[in-house]
């Protein structure tokens, strides 16, 4: 490839992952209940993404990275549940949240809106979907949120997670189902 080609393909690659960073954040942090390790994973899955597939076309950067990223998640999930299991076979306790905290309720508003019931009721859903989200099976919430939120369609997000399209079509439609449960409130 030409310097030429070289820099365009490099300014198209720091693009796409300009655009994902945010949304793949929110997906690690959803599932690893941990923004620390979230940006790690997602650090770590972009870089991987750089050194290995930056040659490849545009088209298969986005399924390549969420493959990379949920692989990323597991990852700290398996060290995780190691790390729980060492630390109450010696009897120590604490919660999972290093922090003792989650997310900010300033997260939440919608600093958008001037009506102040409005701005609550955002909120309030938001939190509400967050906590939803959250209790969700990790599957379910993952095959979800590469559906729904980032737009996959059921191949590129069998191919993310490492399972069939049926499964996928499986864990979407129960995280619906226990979606719409645990948010009737808001409908």
């Amino acid at each position: 490839m030409n310097r030429t080609g070289h820099h365009d393909n490099e300014a198209r690659l720091d693009r796409f992952l300009a655009d994902v960073q945010a949304r793949a954040v929110r997906m690690a942090a959803l599932a690893l209940d941990d923004r620390e390790a979230a940006l790690d994973a997602v650090q770590d899955a972009m870089e991987k993404l750089i050194a290995r597939y930056a040659d490849r076309p545009d088209e298969e950067w986005r399924p390549l990275f969420w493959r990379i990223l949920q692989n990323r998640i597991m990852d700290a999930h398996r060290r995780r549940s190691v790390r729980n299991r060492v630390v109450s076979l010696f009897g120590f306790g604490g919660g999972h949240d290093p922090d003792g905290h989650g997310p900010e309720p300033e997260d939440w508003v919608d600093t958008r809106t001037p009506e102040p019931d409005r701005a609550l009721n955002d909120a309030r859903f938001g939190a509400a979907l967050e906590a939803a989200l959250a209790a969700l099976p990790l599957r379910q919430q993952q095959a979800f949120l590469l559906r729904v939120w980032e737009g996959l369609d059921t191949a590129e997000t069998a191919r993310a997670l490492g399972i069939s399209e049926g499964s996928v079509k499986t864990h979407v439609h129960r995280a619906v189902a226990a979606l719409r449960k645990r948010l009737e409130a808001y409908a």
